[in-house]
């Protein structure tokens, strides 16, 4: 049977992918001088802590160590399928690849890019999961993920400036600006899944729900779909983002998580991604 391996950004964590028999690659973090494996190391709220603080982190792929140690394990009989997040967000893949080509049964390993992270992330692991759980061999199950993939979209609302400015992922001036008219900047994933790219300036939150809730109907998301709203320690907005996308999408099948290290080190405190990934 397929032996599925995931990263920590498909919302996974390496106890969770144990008691389902998946192997769960730790991202890494770095702050305050250490680096940390997430959700093995280090968790959202001591993370928070630090970063409130005043430390600026930084994250990086699975160690290759780690990696290469799930992938010996490797076989004709188990052979393995590694879902990374999204190539060009994180060296994940790129570095998974190659360290494939340095095992002597690379031949029973297979390097999938999902590009996507978060929960559509991990609904394609869910179903890589089932599907081998059926039978179905590594191709087999990476031709029925592909339909998923392609319709993966995905939307990040960072809300700390002051964050954005320290991280330098955004310039002091347009910073300050941005803090002073309480304006709310609302990110895209690219069609090629490798970047995120400015979609809007809103007025405020709510309004910046409501141009993600517009572009999921211009792209046909409907009861097919998984909504994932994520948020990094702001609950109250993860809620109202849930029932706003509830209301649009009654039919869709929709989850509220929390954010872990890595992309809370991506997008900020308080930041919020709306996704969204066919299902069926």
């Amino acid at each position: 049977m397929v032996k599925i391996m995931t990263d920590t950004a498909s919302m996974f964590t390496p106890v969770k992918g144990a008691e389902l028999g998946i192997d769960v690659a730790a991202l890494t973090v770095t702050i305050g001088g250490k680096t940390y494996r997430e959700n093995v190391e280090m968790f959202p709220e001591p993370f928070l802590k630090l970063i409130r603080e005043g430390h600026v982190p930084s994250s990086s792929q699975p160690s290759p160590g780690d990696v290469e140690d799930m992938f010996r394990k490797a076989t004709a009989d188990e052979p393995i399928l590694y879902i990374t997040m999204a190539d060009g967000l994180s060296g994940t893949y790129a570095s998974g690849c190659a360290v494939r080509e340095t095992m002597e049964n690379k031949e029973y390993i297979t390097v999938l890019d999902s590009r996507t992270l978060c929960g559509p992330e991990g609904a394609l692991v869910r179903k890589a999961h089932r599907l081998a759980q059926e039978g179905l061999t590594v191709r087999e199950i990476v031709e029925q993920l592909q339909e998923n993939i392609k319709s993966n979209k995905s939307f990040l609302i960072p809300q700390d400036f002051g964050y954005l400015r320290r991280g330098g992922r955004l310039s002091p001036g347009a910073a300050h600006v941005g803090g002073l008219l309480k304006l709310v900047p609302l990110l895209v994933q690219s069609e090629s899944g490798r970047s995120l790219d400015k979609a809007a300036l809103c007025r405020n939150f709510t309004k910046a729900v409501e141009k993600v809730i517009d572009g999921f109907k211009r792209w046909g998301v409907d009861e097919r779909y998984l909504i994932s709203i994520s948020h990094a320690d702001t609950f109250e907005q993860g809620s109202h983002a849930y029932s706003m996308l509830s209301n649009a999408f009654p039919g869709a099948a929709l989850e509220l998580n929390d954010l872990t290290p890595v992309f809370i080190t991506q997008g900020g405190p308080s930041c919020v991604s709306i996704q969204a990934i066919m299902r069926v």
